[in-house]
């Protein structure tokens, strides 16, 4: 038997030109994987985005991205040193304070990468800020994984709308960050990740459940009516063959789709789960990763607990009505990989480790604007955001 291989971009000129018996012969050569990414989105970086900051700031870590409806870009970061608990300083090292000043916890961007407005006291805002949100009115949304509230801002920053939850209360076996999680109560949290919004009804849906360190977190998805009314929780879901083995839950996102689909990075089980708006598991979609440099006896930190880095940090969807396709940072390949929705499958990946324009150091949390273009936020060491402007495909 004769093993015929084509190379794949051949494949592809070739099909854009064929026709009839040819056409015919294409499909039998080329392999169904080749023919189906013709369409997939590319992305390329926008090295000029975002301008220079002024004032000599300086940007921690990046806990939120978020889009409004006018593609003004927003995102919150941690300049204090409010970490601890998962023993790295999350604010501005010495060095960089004797250099220049903490940027202001939340700063939004125009369209072409030029600050508009900052604003935040980090003694009202959560601690830890680690994602944000707007919903269709324009409010700012917030929230923090060492604290027990999530927070509704004017989209200007001047008036605090509503607040859930009482900051530095968690729902806990005593109250505090040191308590055994509840994963019960309709008013207070434990560890907030994300917030996302339901796109028919406006509903808010609260990953309540961010691991760290040596506290415990909660492990749920809360659901509360745009006024900010409690409607509804569930777990994340385990089977029974995962009950007491698996690592510790962590919803580190959550976003709803078009047709009423519930998508959480079960982050430490390198995973989604699906759910309906009901909170009735649908699903698991896993997503692999290599560890390129394989750990020794020796090694310490974080080559030891690359597992629990995950490799579905954040997930957003694609415009088109269908939403075809889903963009998932692998936090721990540092890439987005952008996965066909309905199949799970992954079609191709943008992105690779590294401190460089393009590349990621802890990519963290991403949104879209309306173009299609993604913005991407890094923790840790990567502390920035970048923009990655769609060039091709849908």
């Amino acid at each position: 038997m004769i093993e015929v291989r084509v190379n794949e971009k051949l494949c592809r000129r070739m099909s854009a030109s064929a026709f009839g018996t040819l056409a015919l012969a294409i499909l039998f050569l080329c392999p169904p994987s080749v023919r189906a990414q013709g369409g997939v989105p590319k992305f390329d970086v926008d090295p000029y985005w975002p301008k220079p900051l002024p004032g000599r700031w300086v940007t921690g870590e990046l806990g939120g991205v978020c889009v409004d409806s006018e593609d003004h870009v927003f995102i919150a970061q941690r300049v204090n040193d409010v970490g601890g608990m998962d023993g790295h300083r999350e604010g501005l090292t010495n060095d960089e304070l004797n250099a220049g000043a903490a940027a202001p916890p939340v700063i939004e961007f125009d369209s072409e990468g030029k600050v508009v407005n900052s604003w935040g006291d980090p003694n009202l805002l959560p601690k830890d800020l680690h994602g944000c949100a707007i919903d269709h009115e324009g409010h700012v949304w917030l929230e923090g994984s060492e604290d027990g509230v999530v927070q509704e801002y004017s989209h200007d920053g001047k008036e605090l709308l509503l607040q859930i939850g009482k900051r530095g209360i968690f729902d806990s076996s005593d109250g505090t960050v040191t308590g055994a999680p509840l994963n019960s109560s309709p008013t207070q949290f434990f560890r907030v990740s994300e917030i996302g919004f339901d796109p028919r009804n406006g509903d808010v849906y609260v990953a309540d459940g961010h691991a760290k360190g040596k506290g415990g977190n909660n492990f749920r998805i809360v659901v509360y009516d745009k006024a900010g009314h409690y409607l509804r929780q569930w777990k994340l879901h385990r089977s029974p063959e995962e009950l007491g083995t698996a690592a510790a839950p962590t919803v580190h996102c959550v976003r709803v789709s078009n047709d009423g689909q519930v998508y959480v990075c079960d982050r430490w089980m390198n995973r989604l789960q699906v759910f309906d708006t009901m909170g009735n598991f649908q699903k698991n979609i896993p997503f692999n990763f290599k560890v390129w440099t394989p750990a020794t006896a020796t090694s310490t930190g974080a080559r030891k607990e690359a597992m629990l880095v995950g490799s579905a940090s954040s997930v957003e969807f694609s415009l088109d009505p269908g939403q075809k396709y889903m963009y998932v940072i692998n936090e721990i390949d540092e890439q987005i990989d952008i996965v066909d929705r309905s199949s799970g499958r992954v079609l191709d990946s943008f992105g690779r480790p590294g401190h460089q324009v393009g590349e990621f150091m802890h990519a963290h949390t991403m949104a879209l604007d309306s173009k299609g273009n993604i913005y991407v936020g890094e923790s840790v060491e990567g502390r920035r955001v970048q923009k990655f402007k769609i060039v091709g495909g849908k």
